[in-house]
């Protein structure tokens, strides 16, 4: 009977620390003896000391800073470049007998993944194409991490650092392209002007008294302000006319 007590004591001492909870957003994968037996739902278990072990994963979206690296792509052009992966586990048993840290194989994988694939793109592509590239990544990130119980949910490709003189030379032949628009758009403003203009000296031309009007219209625009200084120029024709007019006039009176 003295010795009953204390045993009573102890098993119920060592059922309540077998006694092992497992959250709402977390699973648990038994061992038995060392071996997989079952994947452990939400709630509380009991876990025998010696004869079972688990571990616990935690099955919420995790976030992976992939470091910044250094890549050439494939028109020679060095680059650092970094990135953000999401992924969740799906199968946590696989997640922990098939890999020994899936968040640094993850982590290891998409840099591996990134270098590869900024290789095989120019620097058009990468600067014009982050969205495709990304989506690229993850497909090849999801495929190698499915064997681990994991799933590649997005990978987005965060800053892209250019080398200095890379940045003067898009700097300059953007500022090239800018100055092409903006020729190309004077010029066809001036097409266009000229345009307007010959059809209304064609409409001027073709119709009596309408240059008169345009010209009487000027001269009230200008006498709008008393400081202009209006000076007339007159075809050299004209004036020759008037001189010879006058010269005959003093012929006809001698």
């Amino acid at each position: 009977m003295e010795l009953l007590l204390p045993l009573i004591i102890i098993i119920i001492v060592i059922a309540l620390a077998s006694i092992k909870q497992i959250d709402e957003y977390q699973r648990g994968v038994l061992f038995t003896f060392g071996k997989f037996t079952k994947i452990l739902e939400p709630g509380w278990h009991i876990i025998w000391p010696i004869i079972n072990t688990f571990k616990k994963v935690d099955i919420r979206t995790k976030t992976v800073d992939v470091p910044e690296q250094e890549a050439i792509t494939r028109d020679n052009v060095s680059i650092k470049i970094n990135a953000v992966l999401y992924y969740k586990i799906f199968d946590a048993s696989k997640a922990i007998i098939s890999v020994e840290n899936f968040n640094y194989a993850v982590s290891q994988l998409a840099q591996t993944t990134m270098r590869n694939i900024v290789g095989s793109v120019s620097l058009d592509e990468l600067l014009t194409e982050r969205d495709k590239l990304s989506d690229e990544i993850c497909k090849i990130v999801d495929e190698a991490t499915d064997p681990w119980g994991i799933k590649v949910e997005n990978v987005e490709l965060k800053d892209i650092a250019l080398p200095m003189e890379m940045k003067r030379v898009i700097a300059t032949v953007a500022e090239a392209e800018r100055e092409k628009q903006a020729v190309i758009t004077k010029a066809l403003g001036e097409k266009e002007a000229a345009t307007n203009l010959a059809a209304a000296a064609k409409i001027m031309n073709d119709t009596p008294g309408a240059l008169h009007l345009r010209t009487l219209a000027t001269l009230t625009d200008l006498s709008s302000d008393q400081s202009n200084t209006v000076i007339f120029t007159l075809p050299i024709e004209l004036l020759e006319a008037a001189k010879g007019l006058a010269n005959k006039g003093k012929e006809d009176k001698k």
